[in-house]
């Protein structure tokens, strides 16, 4: 036996979203200088207006990590962890927390089981919906993830308040939501690659008797939905985190940085950070699916009968 057993009564959807977002927080205290060092290599080498080029150079992941301790200080590695925090309470509390209600809906009445299309169109609309509420969170969050970078070396932003304020007044409130459309595109894939591998393999590792209910099998079952989900997401990621981050009027829309990515870089270009990223995202998701397992278990527990 390891961790909490499943309990008896199911938790509730009211339950499953708290612990979500609980969850996301805790992965993105674990694993946040990793996003950091992944956000900081897709940039690299970035055309930008005006052009010129950057003294510091990012090698790996190790050697990124480094760079920004020796040049920026420690802090630097959870720069934008507040915006970080925000948008999983309110992200990963949606496209997480929702995934087995929004399931249910597509799965024909009667069904014994939940088939992919079900699984699949579930992960895209909790993934989808979750953006369009979250996007502020996630562009703030870039821009500071990526303020050691800038040239002159200027704070962009003296706080997050600041940056939601500076980003709205400057930009227009449309700056806020920057990339939404790249980004739903890459939550919609991730989500797929990510919950919907997760929820079939923990399935398949229970059905044939592989493993029990319990923290090995969350284990692996993340671990594979982790890979899965950075190799089918990389590409739309590096063209978010670059249009994110991107100067007004430097990019028109996405598919014009995704155009200047390729002409610069080539097709290697989309999976620049692909190792931070598998980093990343395989251990968050690991720490994610255990604790929203626990939480979830936890809270049933703890609740009034």
């Amino acid at each position: 036996m390891v961790g909490l057993k499943p309990p008896e009564v199911p938790p509730t959807t009211a339950v499953k979203f708290v612990s979500a977002g609980m969850a996301g927080c805790i992965a993105d205290l674990c694993t946040f200088p990793l996003d950091t060092a992944k956000v900081r290599l897709q940039i690299q080498g970035e055309v930008r207006i005006p052009q010129a080029t950057s003294s510091v150079e990012y090698r790996g992941v190790l050697g990124t990590l480094s760079t920004m301790v020796r040049t920026e200080g420690p802090r630097s590695l959870y720069r934008g962890l507040a915006a970080g925090l925000q948008r999983q309470m309110s992200f990963a509390s949606i496209r997480i927390g929702l995934y087995d209600s929004v399931k249910q809906l597509y799965t024909p009445k009667g069904a014994e089981n939940t088939g992919l299309a079900a699984r699949l169109l579930a992960g895209c609309t909790t993934g989808a919906v979750a953006v369009a509420c979250a996007q502020p969170t996630d562009v703030v969050k870039v821009r500071f993830q990526a303020n050691g970078a800038q040239l002159d070396g200027a704070r962009r932003y003296s706080g997050t308040v600041d940056a939601y304020r500076t980003i709205a007044r400057e930009e227009g409130v449309r700056g806020l939501w920057r990339g939404t459309l790249p980004n739903i595109a890459r939550n919609a894939i991730i989500n797929c690659g990510e919950l919907v591998t997760y929820d079939l393999l923990k399935d398949v590792l229970l059905r044939t008797g592989l493993m029990a209910d319990n923290v090995p099998c969350h284990f692996v079952a993340a671990f594979g939905a982790g890979f899965c989900a950075t190799v089918v997401a990389s590409p739309v990621d590096v063209v978010k985190t670059r249009y994110m981050n991107a100067s007004p009027g430097q990019y028109q829309n996405a598919l014009s940085c995704l155009l200047a990515l390729l002409k610069q870089d080539g097709l290697a270009g989309l999976y620049k950070g692909f190792i931070p990223s598998f980093l990343r995202l395989g251990s968050w998701n690991v720490v994610m699916f255990v604790s929203y397992e626990q939480l979830q278990r936890a809270a049933v527990l703890v609740r009034p009968a």
